[in-house]
C-alpha cells in the first residue's frame, strides 16, 4: 500500500511550536492524519488536520475553533469513561502553505490499523469471513464506547470501519479497539452550513460516510439523527464482516441513498445470502429499520439483545433440534455473566457433548442422556459456566466417562459449583504465599517475608469509583466523600490550594469513573458494608496483587512503565511544576507519559492487571485495607488468614498512587500506614467479600 501524499505540505514543519510533523499516515475526504513528535514529552502523537474546512468564511473561523474546542473537551470526557475511545490531547488552528486556515486536533498515537484496512488486507489474503460470535467479540469495545456516549445523549454520526482502530492482531482472542472521530461529524456538518458548500469538492464531501449512512442522514424527512443512527451503522458493519462484502450496494450517493431506504430489501446478512438464524436476523433487521423510531434507541440496548441472540444461535448449532431427544435447560455462568458463543463453542463443552452422544449410542439407538453437566468452563476472565442438559430417559448403562478438570459427564459425581462472586468482583482462589519481602533494599516495613495462607474470597475488579460512592451517599446510606483534604499531621494553606481540587467528588460528572478519594478509613469500611462486603485484609490484598509465585509487581517482574499503571511520569512532573508543593517537587518513576497528570479512570491500564483480572492494584490511589499497622514478626509457621493486630494507631494503605516516583512504592509488598481519620486526594479503596 503506497504512502498517502502530503497534500498540505506539513511534513518537516512544527505546529504550535511543539508538534514536529514527521509523516503523513492517512488521508480522507476532509482530513489528513500526520504522525508528529511532541517536542516537550518526546512522544509521538497523531495530528488530524481538517483540510476541507479551509473555506469557512474568515468571520466564521472563531466559531469553528470554538466548536472544535468544545468537541475536543467532549472527546476528552468520553475517553475518560471508556478505554475504547481515543484520547484528545489538544486542538487549534494552523495556516497551510497555500494560506488556508484550518483546524487540527492532536490525539494519542496508536499502533495498529483501522478496521477497513484490516478487512481489505484479509480479503487480499483470502481469509475466511469472521463468525458472528467473532464479530461480536471484536466490536464489543465499540458498542461499549457508543453506549457510554449514548447515555449522555451524544451520538457519533460517522460509525464506519475506518473509525474503528484495532491495536495488534485483529484475529487474536483478545483485541484492543479504539473508536475514532467522536464529535467530528457534527463540527463538519455545522461548518458546511456556514460555508455553504465546499466548492473545491463539488459538494461531494459529507459529514458522514454514505456507505454506512442511515436513511435520515440522506433525507431528513425520515427523522432526526441521534444514537439510533449509530445503531444503524454498527449493524451495517456487523453485516459487512460476516458477509465479507459491503452491506449497502451502490456506486454513487444516489444509489446508496436508495439502498439504505429501500423497505423491500434491508441490508441484513440474509439479504446477502448468509444465514445466521431467525433470532440474529430479527435483531439486525430491527437495528436496520428504515424509520429511526423502529430501531433500538441506543447501542447498549442493541448490543445486549444481539449478544443474547448470538448465544442462543450458538446453542442451537451445538445442540440441534431433536438431537438425543433432549430438552435443553441453560443455567447462567456462576459469575452471573451471559452464556457467550465462546463458552458454547469451547473445546470443554464440545467434548462433554460428544461423551454424552457416545454413551447414548452404547445404550441403544433410541436412548437419550439423563443429565449432562459441563461445569467450570474456564474463560480468559476466570469465569465459570454451567450447562445442564435434561433428557427424557433414565440412567445410561455402563461406567461413567472420566471427568476432566472442566467437564463432568453423565453418571459422574457432580461437585457443587464454587460460590459465585457478585458482578464487578473477581474470585480469588486463595493459596499459600510468602507475605512481605526479603529483597535487598526492601523497606523496613516490608520485611521479613513470612509464610501465609489465605482462603478463597472475592475482590473488586476496580477501585470504588466516584459514581458508586456518590450513589451510596445520595441515598443516605453513606457519608459524603470530602471535597477537602484533612490531614491529622497538618496540611498547609498552600497544599490545600493545590490538592483540594483533586478530591474527585468535587467534579462528580467528569470524574465519575475515577476512584473515590478524600475518604476516611471508616467511610471506606462503611461503604463496603453497605454493599454486602468488607475491606480486604492486608494479606488478601497482597495475595490478590502478586499471587503465589512471588512476582515483584502485579504484572510480573518487569519494571513499571506508562503502560502498566498510573504513576508519576512526564505528565505528573509537568503538573507538579505547574502546581509546586512547598514540600518538594514530584519525581518521575519512569520516562513515559501515562496520559493522566493526577488520577485516572479505573481500568485504563490492562497491561498492569493481575492474573485474576483485577485492575489498578498499584498506582492511581493508595487503598485502605482492614488491618491496623504493626511491624511484621519473623515466623516459620504459616499463618491462616491473618487479620493484623487487634488495635493500633494507624491503618495500613497499599498500592501507591498517581504521584509515586519510586518503583518500590508500587511493589505489592510495600506497606504504608496513615491515621484512619485522614482524608487525602491520594487514598481510596476497594471492597472484598468472604466466600
Amino acid at each position: 500500500m503506497s504512502s498517502p501524499h502530503d497534500t498540505l505540505a506539513l511534513v518537516g514543519t512544527t505546529i504550535a511550536e511543539k508538534y514536529a510533523v514527521e509523516a503523513v499516515v492517512g488521508e480522507g475526504g476532509f482530513a489528513c492524519v500526520y504522525r508528529a513528535m511532541h517536542l516537550v514529552w518526546k512522544r509521538p502523537v497523531a495530528v488530524k488536520v481538517f483540510k476541507a474546512l479551509g473555506e469557512v468564511p474568515a468571520d466564521q473561523r472563531g466559531k469553528l475553533l470554538e466548536d472544535f474546542i468544545q468537541e475536543g473537551a467532549l472527546l476528552a470526557d468520553l475517553s475518560e469513561r471508556s478505554a475504547a475511545i481515543v484520547q484528545a490531547r489538544d486542538v487549534g488552528m494552523l495556516t497551510t502553505t497555500t494560506g488556508e486556515i484550518v483546524p487540527y486536533m492532536v490525539l494519542e498515537w496508536l499502533e495498529g490499523s483501522s478496521l477497513d484496512r484490516i478487512v481489505e488486507a484479509e480479503r487480499a489474503e483470502g481469509l475466511a469471513p469472521r463468525s458472528i460470535g467473532d464479530v461480536v467479540a471484536l466490536l464489543d469495545p465499540v458498542a461499549e464506547a457508543l453506549g457510554i456516549a449514548h447515555a449522555k445523549g451524544v451520538a457519533h454520526r460517522d460509525i464506519k470501519p475506518a473509525n474503528v482502530f484495532v491495536l495488534g492482531d485483529a484475529r487474536a482472542e483478545k483485541v484492543g479497539v479504539k473508536l475514532l472521530d467522536f464529535g467530528i461529524a457534527k463540527v463538519v456538518q455545522d461548518a458546511q452550513k456556514r460555508a455553504g458548500a465546499f466548492s473545491k469538492t463539488g459538494g461531494q464531501i459529507t459529514s458522514f460516510t454514505p456507505q454506512y449512512g442511515a436513511p435520515e442522514q440522506f433525507d431528513r424527512s425520515y427523522g432526526a439523527t441521534g444514537p439510533w443512527t449509530d445503531v444503524y451503522a454498527l449493524a451495517l458493519i456487523v453485516t459487512e464482516l460476516v458477509c465479507d462484502r459491503d452491506a449497502l450496494a451502490g456506486d454513487d450517493l444516489m444509489q446508496l441513498a436508495f439502498a439504505t431506504g429501500n423497505r423491500e430489501k434491508r441490508p441484513t446478512p440474509r439479504s446477502h445470502g448468509v444465514e445466521l438464524g431467525d433470532r440474529v436476523e430479527a435483531v439486525l433487521s430491527r437495528a436496520l429499520a428504515v424509520t429511526p423510531a423502529e430501531r433500538y434507541p441506543s447501542a447498549t440496548e442493541f448490543w445486549n439483545v444481539l449478544r443474547e441472540a448470538v448465544a442462543a444461535s450458538a446453542e442451537t448449532k451445538l445442540f440441534p433440534a431433536g438431537d438425543l431427544g433432549a430438552a435443553r435447560t441453560l443455567v447462567a455462568p456462576v459469575d452471573g455473566s451471559p452464556i457467550t458463543p465462546q463458552i458454547l463453542a469451547s473445546p470443554e463443552v464440545k467434548q462433554a457433548v460428544e461423551v454424552a452422544r457416545a454413551q447414548a449410542k452404547q445404550k441403544g439407538g433410541g436412548a437419550t442422556i439423563a443429565v449432562v453437566v459441563v461445569a467450570l468452563v474456564t474463560l480468559g476472565s476466570g469465569a465459570g459456566a454451567m450447562l445442564v442438559w435434561k433428557g427424557r430417559s433414565a440412567e445410561v448403562a455402563g461406567p461413567p466417562a472420566r471427568a476432566t478438570s472442566s467437564a463432568v459427564a453423565v453418571g459422574a459425581t457432580v461437585k457443587p459449583a464454587p460460590a459465585a462472586c457478585p458482578p464487578g468482583m473477581a474470585r480469588i482462589e486463595g493459596g499459600d504465599f510468602f507475605m512481605g519481602s526479603d529483597l535487598q533494599g526492601a523497606d523496613a516495613r516490608e520485611v521479613p517475608a513470612h509464610p501465609v495462607r489465605v482462603g478463597a474470597y472475592c475482590l473488586d475488579v476496580h477501585e470504588v469509583t466516584v459514581a458508586k460512592h456518590k450513589a451510596c451517599s445520595d441515598s443516605g446510606t453513606c457519608l459524603r466523600a470530602g471535597r477537602e483534604n484533612e490531614w491529622p499531621e497538618g496540611i498547609s494553606a498552600a497544599q490545600k490550594k493545590i490538592y483540594d481540587p483533586l478530591c474527585n467528588v468535587s467534579d462528580p460528572e467528569a470524574r465519575a469513573q475515577h476512584p473515590i478519594n478524600c475518604v476516611t478509613w471508616e467511610q471506606a469500611r462503611a461503604y463496603c458494608d453497605s454493599v454486602g462486603g468488607r475491606l480486604p485484609t492486608e494479606a488478601e490484598w497482597e495475595f490478590a496483587a502478586r499471587g503465589s509465585d512471588g512476582r515483584v509487581y502485579p504484572w510480573g517482574d518487569t519494571p513499571p512503565t506508562a503502560l502498566h499503571l498510573n504513576a508519576c511520569g512526564k505528565e505528573c512532573v509537568a503538573w507538579g511544576k505547574a502546581h509546586p508543593d512547598p514540600a518538594g517537587p514530584l519525581a518521575p518513576m519512569h520516562d513515559g507519559d501515562d496520559g493522566f497528570p493526577t488520577t485516572a479512570p479505573v481500568g485504563r491500564f490492562p497491561q498492569g492487571k493481575t492474573e485474576s483480572g483485577v485492575y489498578d492494584m498499584t498506582g492511581n490511589v493508595w487503598e485502605w485495607v482492614a488491618d491496623w499497622y504493626a511491624p511484621y514478626a519473623k515466623s516459620s509457621e504459616r499463618k491462616q488468614n491473618p487479620a493484623g493486630p487487634a488495635t493500633g494507631n494507624e491503618r495500613v494503605i497499599r498500592g501507591g498512587a498517581w504521584n509515586g516516583g519510586t518503583p518500590s512504592w508500587v511493589r505489592p509488598t510495600f506497606r504504608y500506614s496513615d491515621s484512619p481519620d485522614k482524608r487525602s486526594h491520594g487514598i481510596g479503596f476497594r471492597c472484598a467479600k468472604s466466600l
